[in-house]
């Protein structure tokens, strides 16, 4: 009796487990991570193993695991494999998680992997440097992309033109936005850009002789009111307007002393003065370090035409910091931040000149409005929360 009340109860136990195995059965389709995890394990080489750390990320991410995503992309930051593509990849990534600086040291490690040349990833540089308002970067990245596509790159050249649009340079952007529907006709953000921009800065060959002459003591500079929306159009005679294009034609593919030249001869015929001419000979002359001849011409520009061209204060203050003339550096830097407050570069450097200076509660001020510019787009450096304690330390002993 005892040994049939006990296999009953056997059978009445048994009876109640297959609902539960057969729930765990439908339910038991394998967990995504843990099988890329298994894949990258498994990854017969560096470039595929990249590959499924990017994936792994990515779903990571998605699932609103950032900490988790981040730590598979540093992983493949961190190595030390032969992965064009997946570095370039990897930049994307970064980019998409709104880390900035890391996502241009996977940019530059593709590049660097490629010998220089990626244009994808120069252009992708160039659009991150433009954010951060590092312009002469940004200007270095997509001139590459440009030069390895023989300047047929629809992409690199709108974003250059944003580049020019925000140095104040908008004849250049002009240009570049239309060398942009030459390659891609169908480019809809360089027509937007062109819609925009109207007239603004643009540059024409002069139809006829200016009514008076004007006198040497004033800027051989005629501007007449655009015929639309937009800032004064600026006019030259067709001899220097021909000096103009072949000095810029010149300098963008690395020709500067050419350059330099045309640009002189340009303004020789202007009494020395036409602000984008004078603005575009000092960054032709840095480049070939001439540093005394570019700060005479930026001076000339920032007197003159400061708030059209603010970048003109900009070169002034690190061609000053250079020399060691931290005062005047500072002084620049405050000009140029008044005239374009939201550029975050203008703010970093500030800061940085203060603390050498000294000024240890004007750096952190600096640094705090810097953060607070970047934050408001997005973004939050990774070395931001250290850098505000150092300087507020050195602060608070002032």
């Amino acid at each position: 009796m005892r040994k049939i009340i006990s296999l009953l109860i056997l059978v009445a136990g048994l009876s109640l487990f297959p609902a539960f195995c057969f729930a765990q059965d439908i339910d038991n389709t394998p967990d995504p991570v843990v099988t890329l995890r298994n894949e990258i394990q498994a990854a017969p080489n560096a470039a595929e193993r990249n590959r499924l750390r990017l994936k792994l990320s990515e779903l990571l991410h998605s699932t609103g695991h950032k900490t988790e995503a981040l730590a598979e992309l540093n992983a493949i930051a961190t190595s030390d494999s032969f992965d064009p593509i997946g570095f370039y990849n990897l930049g994307n990534a970064f980019a998409r998680l709104g880390e900035t600086e890391a996502a241009m040291t996977a940019y530059r490690t593709a590049i660097e992997q490629r010998k220089g040349g990626y244009s994808r990833a120069h252009n992708n540089l160039g659009v991150l440097l433009l954010r951060a308002g590092r312009w002469d970067e940004a200007s270095d990245a997509l001139l590459s992309a440009l030069k390895l596509e023989n300047f047929r790159y629809a992409e690199a050249s709108y974003n250059l033109g944003r580049v020019y649009a925000a140095r104040g340079q908008y004849d250049l952007a002009t240009r570049e936005w239309r060398r942009a529907l030459l390659v891609n006709p169908q480019h809809d953000a360089a027509k937007q850009a062109l819609a925009r921009g109207g007239n603004e800065g643009r540059i024409v060959v002069e139809s006829q002789p200016p009514s008076k002459p004007v006198r040497k003591s004033e800027a051989n500079v005629v501007e007449r009111k655009a015929p639309v929306a937009g800032g004064p159009i600026l006019t030259l005679d067709r001899v220097s307007f021909d000096l103009l294009q072949r000095a810029r034609n010149a300098s963008e593919r690395g020709k500067t002393l050419e350059a330099v030249e045309n640009f002189r001869r340009l303004l020789s015929r202007q009494n020395g003065y036409f602000p984008p001419a004078n603005l575009e000979l000092s960054y032709a002359l840095l480049s070939l370090k001439r540093y005394d001849d570019a700060i005479v011409n930026l001076v000339d520009v920032s007197r003159r035409d400061g708030a059209r061209y603010p970048i003109s204060y900009y070169h002034l203050a690190r061609l000053y910091e250079l020399k060691g003339d931290l005062k005047l550096a500072e002084g620049a830097l405050i000009q140029a931040n008044s005239y374009m407050p939201t550029n975050g570069q203008f703010l970093l450097d500030l800061s940085r000149v203060r603390e050498k200076l000294g000024d240890f509660k004007g750096s952190l001020e600096a640094m705090e409005r810097y953060l607070k510019v970047v934050q408001d787009q997005g973004e939050k450096p990774a070395w931001s929360d250290e850098r505000l304690a150092e300087l507020r330390t050195k602060a608070s002993k002032q």
